[in-house]
Order: structure tokens, then sequence, then C-alpha cells
């Protein structure tokens, strides 16, 4: 009778540990992050104090991803052999939340940690460009006008630029900071100078983000991978280039680069705050219900992000912008409560 006992005690407390275990992955007892390579440095921050306060604790594993191949490994399954958290440098669209229901990743807490800016950046002896969305639209869009883009220079885009190559490095199409720079750049540049946009925009989302989004690939435009710090690195090396990444990595490295500013507004913590600035937006942390009992630590980690993401705060130091209070404090809800996100409410 005792050895029964014994082995279904045994199977009850692995049931415990890994309560949707994924095909047999077995138990975990570490947090796995996977996605943006924006929010990677807040959440590695989150981490480092998560271990500082219980020296007993393992590491979180925090890999940077990107926010879209993110997705699919964060969407793939429930249980071990799945990451526990997203970090999304934009919202879910339906479309992933409908492959994480299927693969039973149903419930999920969606968490605005702050705020951030799509920042364009140059060299400290760079041209000292001043640029507008519809400039970039101009610049970087696979059709401007429904036409093969033929610029070569900033001069071809708007006369009162200088005649130096479009050279822009920014991230690859799995990043959110590149969907992100189609939705708030090259679309609102592409309502402001093609007449039929914005009726497109109403008949069709779709057809009008094709029209206006996709970004050329002739090699004006430089796929620079997900790592923002190579982006800086290369804009030292060729100071006619322009990098596009978030506002922390132009915050951590101003004694290298410049802001540019857009529409004569500069990435600044201030302007992107008062989303003033063209390029601001939320950033996020999802996180599955179902794995805050059979993680140990997850909803600890969770709590430590919220302690540590309001003004003055590490992540603030760091890069972040702060969310107004209103919204820090729906965030704070969401964790206590454990509220999942409602999918009818996700971009398509």
């Amino acid at each position: 009778m005792r050895l029964p006992c014994l082995i279904a005690a045994i199977l009850t407390l692995a049931a415990c540990h890994d309560q949707a275990n994924g095909g047999g992955a077995g138990v975990r007892d570490q947090i796995t992050a996977v996605g943006s390579s924006t929010v990677y440095p807040f959440t590695t921050i989150v981490a480092e104090r998560f271990v500082a306060a219980d020296p007993d604790a393992k590491a979180p594993v925090i890999e940077s991803t990107g926010t879209g191949a993110g997705m699919k490994l964060f969407c793939a399954g429930l249980g071990a052999g799945h990451p526990d958290l997203e970090n999304a440098s934009r919202r879910m669209k339906a479309a992933e939340y409908r492959e994480c229901a299927a693969h039973g990743a149903s419930s999920i807490l969606e968490i605005p940690i702050g705020i951030d800016g799509i920042a364009f950046a140059e060299s400290k002896r760079g041209p000292r460009m001043n640029l507008t969305t519809a400039d970039i639209y101009r610049a970087l869009a696979a059709r401007p006008g429904g036409r093969a883009n033929t610029a070569r220079t900033w001069h071809d885009v708007n006369p009162a630029l200088p005649a130096i190559p479009i050279q822009v490095y920014g991230p690859p199409a799995t990043s959110g900071t590149r969907d992100a720079l189609a939705e708030l750049i090259l679309m609102k540049g592409c309502d402001a100078v093609e007449p039929n946009a914005a009726a497109l925009a109403a008949r069709d989302p779709e057809a009008h983000r094709q029209f206006c989004a996709r970004i050329r690939d002739d090699g004006a435009y430089i796929d620079a991978g997900e790592n923002d710090n190579l982006i800086v690195q290369k804009l030292q090396s060729n100071p006619n280039a322009i990098g596009v990444f978030g506002y922390s990595y132009l915050e951590e490295n101003r004694t290298t680069v410049n802001g540019v500013s857009i529409n004569g507004v500069a990435p600044t913590y201030q302007a992107i705050a008062a989303d003033r600035y063209p390029g601001s937006r939320p950033l996020y942390l999802y996180v599955k219900k179902g794995h805050l009992d059979a993680i140990p630590g997850l909803r600890r980690f969770l709590a430590l992000y919220a302690e540590n993401w309001g003004q003055g705060g590490p992540l603030v130091r760091r890069g972040l912008i702060a969310s107004p209070q209103a919204t820090q404090a729906r965030a704070r809800a969401v964790i206590a409560g454990e509220i999942p996100l409602d999918p009818a409410t996700l971009p398509s």
C-alpha cells in the first residue's frame, strides 16, 4: 500500500511544479523569457535584482529573440519546455493569441511595463539630420506613390537634405521595433503625402499597410539583426548613416550618438512621455497564467518588475519611460489579480 501512495505523491508533486507539462518536457525551477531586444535590458535588470534578493534562486534565462520570433516560441505550448514570459515592444496580435490558445496557452496576462520611443540616431560626427515622417517614408518605403523607390540620397527625398546616400541600419522583420517603425513612422508619412492613403486605410487596412509600410530591400535599409548595440557601433564607423533602435539605447550611448529630430521633435524622455514624439510606443510583458503555480518565483519576479518600473527607479535610469500613474495602477492590478487579457481587444 505504501508504494502506490508514494508514487501518487511523487506524481502529484511533479504536477504542482509543472501543471502543464508540455509533452513530457519535465520540471523546471528557473524562469525563462524570450522576445524583444528593446525590453531585454529591463527584464535583465529585474532578473539581477531577483537573484540579489534571494541568492538561492536560480538566475532567470532571458533571451533576445525579437518580439515576433519570441511570440512563436512563447505560443508553442505550456509547460517546462516553453518560455514563461514574452518581452514585447508591441501588443500581441490576435493571430498570435490564437496560436497560443491552440497550444493550450489561452490564459495570458498582459502587463504594460512602460513607454519607449523608436529613436533615429546618427554619429556625433554625422550631418545633424532633421527629418519628417514624410522624408522617412519617401526614403524607406518600397513603393512610394505606387512606384519602385529610386531615391539614392536624402537630397533625392527632400532638396533641403544633404546629398548623402540613404543608409539606415535597423531591426529585422521579426522585431517589434520594425513593426513600430512601419506603423508609427512610415504609415504616418504615407498618410501625409499620399492623397488616397486615408481612404484606403478606411476601406482596406491591410492594403493600406502593404501600400505604405513595406520597406525597400535594395540596400538603403540595412537589416542589422536584433543586437541594437551593433547598430550603435556601425554608426560610429559610418558617420553618414542613420540607426533605428529603442530610446533606451540612445540614452545609454549619448556620448557617441545624437538623436535625430522627427517633425521637429527630438527623441527625449519628456517628448516621449508626453506623446509628442512620433515614435512613442508602449512596451509589454506577457505571462502564461498556467506557469504561475508551476515555476518557482515567477509571481515574485512580476512583483519585483512592478516595484522597479516607476519614475526614478532603476528601469527608468536605464532608459525606460515610466507609464502614467493610472497605467501603472492597472498593470499592478493585473499582476495582483492575475487577470488574463481579453483577446477581443487585440489588434489584427
